[in-house]
């Protein structure tokens, strides 16, 4: 197991710090809510989380930002986007989850094939973003917080890594 963890470590690291030689997309969900409320910011965890994403993304050179228009993605993407001099560009949400997946992939698709992609979104489109895109990966529970889903798309190959980064999800096994 633990050969297996430092393995996938070692790839996800290489994708990461490599100069790409194939689209790559880099799926998140925002950071912890500071409330239930229908937009809320982040809370000091949620802050924590996404100086910790900025971090772990501090050697990849991102072109391209793209997150829903709840405050909650635009927060986790700022630190990321300030470090990267770029500015988040919201995907809109109307016309319901399905019609957001497809801007999302679709202005993925139009980006140069060499480029670096992050999206920030929400539980509930993060794996159907990642299976638009052709990159089988699980649903998220509600309490999940922690995952980085790394894409490379190289024609109409794909390869994905999934690792964490920030304080582990707490999350019931």
């Amino acid at each position: 197991m633990t050969r297996l963890f430092a393995l996938v470590a070692t790839v996800a690291t290489l994708v990461l710090t490599n100069p790409a030689v194939a689209q790559t997309v880099i799926l998140v969900r925002h950071a912890e809510k500071a409330d239930q409320s229908t937009d809320p910011v982040l809370s000091e965890a949620g802050q924590a989380r996404a100086e910790a994403l900025a971090a772990r993304l501090s050697t990849v050179s991102v072109d391209l930002i793209l997150t829903s228009p709840l405050q909650r993605t635009g927060l986790t993407a700022t630190p990321s986007a300030e470090a990267s001099g770029l500015q988040p560009e919201a995907i809109s949400l109307e016309g319901g989850t399905q019609a957001h997946v497809a801007a999302v992939v679709e202005r993925i698709r139009a980006q140069p094939e060499d480029a670096t992609v992050l999206v920030v979104g929400h539980s509930n489109t993060i794996p159907l973003i990642a299976r638009a895109l052709g990159q089988s990966t699980p649903d998220m529970a509600d309490c999940e917080y922690d995952r980085l889903l790394t894409i490379q798309l190289e024609g109409q190959g794909v390869f994905g890594v999934t690792t964490r980064y920030g304080i582990p999800s707490d999350c019931p096994a």
